[in-house]
């Protein structure tokens, strides 16, 4: 979150061209009826690029590890049947879990889906999905379906319509691709499976990683229900089958047919888990962190508390805090304010097209700011007041927003909103230590070492036995054997 000042950016546009000539396809070698030739797809693809990387917080800041992932990807490109085409691989700087592409040869891979990973023939599995995706040119045949969406500021925004303002709402209309349906998926499946075998990697390396995604997703399933929220449920890389579906243990079995000859090559679990030592599990130090009720950023040098018991999302561009009750939304955006225009000029000028009432200036722990409530702006909650804030910090301007159901006046939490808000301030010098991410360790276990133990120890307090069983392949109940490598989080 906060990684990239929000910037106004146009909506992704897919402009559906001619219909190209009916090139075969790579993989099936039979006539492809698609709305892109190959130059499109590339161009489309590079086009998106910088909006994935808005979308999702920038690229991972760490050149070796970006350098690691870029090298397994290309040992799975060469054994593909597009192997010509120039591919980029982008750590992208994330904890959701996720892999995708959107063509053209740039794949995708989240930091927070190789918590989850333990080996780089998993690494290559995940990799290999996406490049089948690929080969097979599904994206470009989804493209001409619509499959590229755009997300606009109705997903999260609660100030849509609110003229200027509404603009910090409309983030980059990046393209996700939300899902090929079963037989592309089965399709890209096999074709990574394939691309393991062709590198000396056994194919069953993918029904591994279908596995430890599909218990890290039935957990999160159990865990919203617990919350009573919604999963955070991505489509992605074997969302469409359980590990042990037929049809995907026969494309794996097939691909065991292709196997070059001579030795099968090492996994490389101990090159991954060292390439991914001191990996953030959870938010990075670029986009903050939130440790208990209150979140820190040392990049920017700020800290801010949340009420007791809200729900904090941490997300690419803004904070959103989220009311028990889900009945009250504050969140926080930044913006870079013109020159020479304070709060309250700023805050007239986002407000202009709005019937915002009498504003006032205000002082937080030593900081400008000015704060106006509008009276009646379309929000989450349908038509209901806001209050809108704004608070200066070197050089950035930090937009609050707060609304509340069946409100009047004033929104119901206001006096919530405004104490939150009133917690802003410098970070001192001896916070920029709690500002730092939870981090994994690699550690040998040894025949006394249990998940239980190791769970105490955690500085994650809520589910921390589940999250080192998953990040670990020991879910639902398993425990380390001596000598077995694994990932903690300290």
């Amino acid at each position: 979150m906060l990684k990239h000042v929000v910037r106004r950016i146009p909506p992704l546009v897919v402009v559906a061209l001619a219909v190209s000539s009916c090139a075969s396809n790579p993989v099936s070698g039979r006539p492809d009826l698609v709305f892109s030739s190959e130059k499109s797809e590339i161009a489309k693809a590079r086009e998106v690029h910088p909006l994935m990387l808005q979308q999702f917080g920038g690229a991972y800041d760490d050149q070796q590890l970006q350098q690691y992932v870029s090298e397994i990807g290309q040992r799975a490109a060469k054994a593909s049947q597009r192997p010509e085409l120039q591919y980029t691989f982008t750590v992208l700087d994330s904890e959701t879990i996720n892999a995708f592409t959107t063509g053209g040869g740039y794949v995708y891979i989240t930091r927070g889906i190789m918590n989850f990973l333990n080996s780089e023939a998993e690494l290559m599995a995940v990799i290999g999905h996406e490049i089948g995706h690929i080969n097979a040119r599904h994206p470009v045949k989804r493209q001409t379906q619509s499959t590229l969406s755009s997300i606009g500021a109705a997903a999260v925004g609660i100030f849509t319509g609110s003229g200027d303002l509404a603009g910090l709402a409309n983030y980059a209309g990046a393209a996700l691709v939300t899902g090929y349906g079963r037989d592309m998926e089965l399709e890209a499946d096999r074709l990574g499976a394939e691309y393991l075998a062709k590198v000396g990697l056994a194919p069953e390396h993918m029904i591994d990683v279908v596995r430890l995604l599909k218990n890290q997703e039935m957990f999160e399933v159990q865990r919203a229900r617990e919350e009573k929220r919604e999963p955070h449920i991505y489509h992605g890389v074997f969302a469409s089958h359980p590990d042990n579906d037929q049809r995907l243990t026969e494309v794996v079995k097939a691909a065991d047919k292709i196997k070059r000859g001579g030795t099968e090559v090492d996994p490389g679990k101990e090159r991954y888990l060292k390439a991914i030592q001191g990996l953030p599990v959870g938010a990075s130090r670029a986009q903050g962190v939130l440790k208990a009720n209150r979140f820190y950023h040392a990049n920017l040098g700020f800290t801010l508390a949340f009420p007791s018991g809200w729900r904090v999302e941490n997300q690419a561009d803004r904070l959103l805090a989220i009311s028990p009750r889900k009945d009250s939304i504050l969140q926080m955006q930044t913006q870079a304010p013109p020159p020479n225009v304070g709060p309250q000029e700023l805050l007239s000028r986002l407000l202009a097209r709005s019937n915002a009432g009498q504003g006032a200036a205000m002082e937080v722990n030593g900081l400008q700011g000015y704060t106006a409530v509008v009276r009646s702006a379309n929000t989450n909650f349908g038509i209901a007041p806001v209050r809108y804030a704004v608070v200066f910090h070197n050089n950035l301007a930090y937009v609050f927003a707060g609304a509340s159901k069946a409100s009047s006046g004033v929104p119901s939490a206001d006096a919530l909103f405004m104490s939150t808000i009133k917690t802003f301030r410098r970070l001192k010098g001896n916070e920029f230590a709690l500002a730092e991410p939870y981090k994994v360790k690699v550690i040998t276990a040894d025949s006394n070492t249990r998940i239980a133990e190791l769970a105490k120890a955690s500085p994650v307090k809520e589910y921390a036995a589940e999250q080192l069983r998953l990040m670990n392949d020991l879910y639902p109940n398993k425990e380390p054997q001596a000598g077995q490598l694994m990932k903690i989080v300290e």
